[in-house]
């Protein structure tokens, strides 16, 4: 059974910085790419970041470039979101997904599996 589980939200002030977790278990992880994506109430699901299988590529939201890092972990089937400079705006449950394809891309429907999400919350 897949199992991808987040971790690292929080509370936090406008400015400051998260580290997300998602620890995936029940796949083989370096066969997928990863995907972070969030969603805020009353809105639709959107793409964060992406990276592929080996962490040679990533793609992410012209939102959160420059502030947001996705990177993994293969030995520990674990991908991270760093995210810095956190603004209200970022305010959302955060989800990871993945995804059998090669190319880490922005399409939710493209991805596989989903984590249940974590909880972040930036304060003004």
């Amino acid at each position: 059974q897949v199992q991808l589980v987040e971790s690292g939200g929080g509370l936090v002030q406008a400015g400051g910085s998260l580290r997300l977790s998602c620890a995936a278990s029940g796949l083989t992880f370096s066969r997928y790419a990863m995907g972070w994506f969030r969603q805020a109430p009353g809105k639709e699901r959107e793409f964060v970041a992406a990276i592929s299988r080996s962490g040679a590529r990533t793609n992410a939201a012209d939102s959160v470039k420059g502030r947001f890092t996705i990177s993994r972990d293969n030995a520990k089937n674990t991908v991270y979101l760093q995210m810095n400079s956190l603004k209200p705006e970022d305010t959302a449950v955060y989800y990871c997904a993945a995804d059998l394809g090669a190319i880490p891309g922005p399409r939710p429907s493209q991805y596989n599996y989903w984590g249940q999400g974590t909880q972040v919350t930036v304060s003004s």
